[in-house]
């Protein structure tokens, strides 16, 4: 139970269900069985392309319709290439062995959180998260909008703020701005959508006891489980034959990636990753020669003889794409970025790569040609049926048995390479959906120019939900397919001047259009869905079963997000709420196992539902520390801590009666005291001589500068007064975080080291100090304050306070922590 500020208690100990995000542990490692069916299947899929290719290149090519069957024949030679790739890069996912968790740093950890124009109500989850990390870190808040609303989120929730003035090269300028500023060897980066598990640390730093690692990147995952990339989806090729939440980017994370372990090529993705700062700074820095600056400068690095490692867990979740328009856009910038990395530094041409890194670089980055192969199995049936010409001069059950055969022997090591990520279904109805994104992605190739780097939207993009418009040329496959179907059925009633002289061929054709069009048709309602309109929601909302009280009343919560709820009471409670002429905020508590988090809200709909209402609250704006706590609780509802045993006690013995105790004798009287004799006179004392006068001391010189905000910017090194700063103003600027004693800090360390660390929220960080000019009021030079570092003969000064804000890093909450100790279960 749990007592409310009000007074009222809750149930905290009753089972809830919270929101739930399957799939985040490591892949069990394929048994030595399985893993030989599938490296057979694939060689063998390789193998009969190489003799079906070398079969139609021999005997099969119609030259007299050379426009069709070329370009026919290269469409299935790129397919075959691409299957050999794909053998390449998944013929081993499981190569590394995990690690044990490190809970102490043995290196200054920062998690850095570059944003742009992300709103707070996605930011406040990741920092959040990102402060409560384990073990010690500094949190930063890279903030390239300049917005002062996240300056005053980053200060309330223990991160550090670090804004810029000018912003070239996006989201590389920032980190590279940041490099700049921050004092660590190792630095995580997570987008500004990324909430990080409790063990995203302790999980990945034990790789960076290698010296030679530079990157440990893991999976990215999502936690709105109803996005454009998921649906429910389940294959054969998935050994366990669950119904599961397919996700369009899983085979590359779950799949793909740790395969490149193998070949020391798996490569940083931008977030949920840790980077090595002094790798970064070997080779210049974050890459910001292209808008992939996280595979580009993986290329850096690796072509320098550094490693890199992907650990298959997911320890962060973020935003996937919520419409087709938010996909399309990601896909292209993406897209855009491999194309100026075939430009700029090659992968497969370059010095300093192995030869495994190259093949599996170039799988990557060629993979976006495949956009092309799925545009030309659109356009050859149509043709086929227009024109009436033979691609392919064979005979018909000859043709049929060694095409039908070798397909279905790809499409089968295809899905079998893909441990169940790629379902065969639905992954071809996203290729299409992105295949416009793709196609203009790789004419970039051809016109060199710097392309700009866009965000990506999160949250709410609008008031009104809008449907995606249909890509062009999937409205004009469609329309051409339809003209294509009903031009072969006049023909082949006689009704046109077009006669085929093979009707196999222009059945087959007919065949294949009628099956493009069904995963076209697919594509566009899936693009045009009503599911997948605008994002109105600022936050994403969860789906919960769970008891709560609003106005200390019982209610059932169905679902909550960090901006509002949706509850419902007995019909006979919501004549109160009706009568309300003014809406007011109401306490609304929410039971977390073990602690209840409070929030104002306001009812903002109220509609009935048999013997209940349903109510609609929305969360008063700030409550920045109870929404903290409500996003550490949803998103680490299914965290199951790893505890070590407690042995057994050993009994303790029974102890003996004690014997009885002898009456204790009784006192004698004690003797009268002596009268004391009296005291001696003491002698008079003689005169001090008078003192000299002191001398007056001259005055002191009146200073330039005076300060103007008595705050001090905190810095975990005692910071040094620069020279030409007069000597009367330390004290006055100086507070106990400033110089605290040697022995109170070796004595805080000390008891860090040995007493568990509860930590809490803070309090607003003050400003910083600024020095003005007494006579014109204009700021101080910057270097009035430097660290211990930056007055050694040489050094260049870091940035000034008018850049930067830096503030020690806080802990988290009591509650906070309550959340672990309640979620844990032996």
């Amino acid at each position: 139970m749990t007592v409310l500020s009000s007074g009222a208690t809750i149930d905290t100990e009753t089972t809830s269900a919270l929101p739930s995000f399957p799939g985040a542990e490591r892949p069990e490692p394929d048994s030595r069985l399985r893993k030989l069916v599938i490296r057979g299947v694939a060689l063998l899929a390789i193998a009969v392309s190489i003799v079906y290719l070398s079969w139609r290149a021999l005997y099969t090519l119609d030259m007299a319709s050379w426009w069709l069957s070329v370009p026919l024949f290269l469409l299935e030679l790129h397919a075959a290439a691409g299957l050999a790739l794909f053998t390449f890069s998944l013929w081993d996912v499981d190569t590394l062995a995990t690690p044990t968790e490190r809970h102490k740093a043995h290196a200054r950890v920062a998690v850095l959180i570059p944003t742009y124009n992300e709103p707070t109500e996605v930011l406040l989850p990741s920092i959040a998260a990102a402060v409560t990390l384990q073990p010690d870190h500094e949190t930063w808040v890279l903030d390239d909008g300049d917005r002062p609303e996240v300056r005053a989120l980053a200060g309330r929730l223990g991160a550090r703020y670090l804004a810029r003035s000018e912003r070239p090269h996006a989201k590389a300028g920032n980190i590279n701005n940041a490099l700049a500023v921050i004092d660590a060897d190792l630095m995580a980066v997570l987008d500004a959508d990324h909430v990080a598990a409790p063990a995203f640390l302790t999980r990945t730093l034990r790789y960076f006891d290698d010296p030679r690692v530079a990157v440990v990147q893991t999976p990215q995952d999502f936690y709105n489980l109803d996005s454009f990339e998921h649906e429910t989806n389940r294959t054969w090729a998935d050994r366990r034959r669950r119904q599961a939440r397919f996700n369009e980017q899983a085979l590359f994370y779950r799949a793909i990636e740790p395969g490149k372990n193998r070949w020391d090529a798996a490569f940083w993705c931008g977030t949920g990753a840790v980077v090595r700062v002094a790798a970064l700074r070997e080779v210049g820095g974050v890459a910001t020669e292209t808008v992939t600056e996280d595979i580009h400068t993986t290329i850096r690095l690796h072509r320098r003889g550094w490693r890199s490692v992907y650990h298959n867990e997911v320890l962060a979740r973020g935003l996937a794409a919520s419409d087709a328009q938010q996909y399309q856009s990601q896909r292209l910038r993406w897209g855009i970025g491999a194309m100026q990395v075939l430009r700029t530094e090659n992968p497969l041409v370059v010095s300093g790569l192995g030869l495994g890194q190259r093949i599996a670089y170039a799988s990557t980055l060629l993979g976006w040609f495949d956009a092309w192969r799925s545009l030309g199995y659109l356009v050859l049936p149509p043709a086929v049926l227009f024109s009436g010409a033979l691609p392919i001069r064979a005979h018909p059950v000859t043709f049929a048995v060694a095409f039908c055969g070798t397909f279905l022997i790809q499409r089968v090591a295809l899905a079998l390479l893909g441990r169940g990520f790629a379902p065969q279904g639905i992954s071809t109805v996203f290729e299409l959906v992105r295949m416009s994104a793709n196609l203009r992605a790789t004419l970039t190739l051809f016109r060199p120019g710097r392309q700009a780097f866009k965000v990506t939207p999160k949250g709410r993009i609008g008031e009104k939900r809008s449907r995606t418009a249909i890509p062009i040329l999937l409205s004009l496959s469609l329309v051409v397919s339809l003209v294509a179907a009903a031009w072969f059925v006049l023909s082949a009633a006689g009704r046109t001047p077009l006669e085929y002289d093979e009707p196999w061929a222009a059945y087959g054709a007919a065949f294949w259009l009628a099956v493009n069009s069904v995963f076209v048709l697919a594509a566009v309602r899936r693009i045009r869905s009503e599911r997948f309109a605008g994002e109105r929601r600022a936050s994403v909302r969860f789906s919960v079963a769970m008891s709560g009280r609003l106005d200390d009343s019982p209610c059932r919560i169905h679902d909550i997000s960090l901006t509002g709820a949706r509850i419902s009471i007995p019909a006979g409670r919501a004549g109160a709420l009706r009568s309300d002429n003014q809406p007011h905020p109401r306490p609304l508590a929410i039971p977390f196992g073990g602690f209840a988090v409070e929030l104002a809200a306001v009812v903002r709909s109220l509609r009935p539902a048999g013997d209940d209402a349903v109510v609609g609250l929305e969360f008063e704006p700030g409550q920045d520390q109870a929404r903290a706590r409500l996003a550490l609780a949803l998103f680490n509802a299914q965290l199951v801590p790893e505890l070590e045993p407690v042995p057994a006690l050993e009994p303790v013995p029974a102890l003996e009666p004690a014997p009885a105790l002898e009456p204790a004798p009784a006192l004698e009287p004690a003797p009268a005291l002596e009268a004391a004799p009296a005291l001696e006179a003491a002698p008079a004392l003689e005169a001090a001589p008078a003192l000299e006068p002191v001398p007056a001391l001259a005055p002191a010189p009146e200073p330039a500068w005076v300060v103007a905000e008595l705050v001090p910017v905190v810095s975990e090194r005692v910071s040094v007064v620069a020279e030409g700063v007069p000597a009367t103003w330390v004290e006055a600027m100086a507070t106990e975080a400033w110089a605290a004693p040697a022995q109170a800090k070796a004595e805080a360390e000390a008891e860090a080291e040995t007493t568990p660390v509860i930590p809490v929220l803070p309090e607003p960080a003050p400003a910083p100090a600024v020095l003005v000019d007494a006579a014109t009021g204009t700021p101080a030079p910057a270097p009035w304050r430097r660290s211990a570092d930056d007055v050694l003969p040489g050094s260049p000064a870091k940035a000034s306070p008018a850049e930067h804000s830096r503030r020690p890093h806080a802990p988290i909450s009591d509650l906070a922590r309550t959340l672990r100790a309640a979620t844990e279960r032996p």
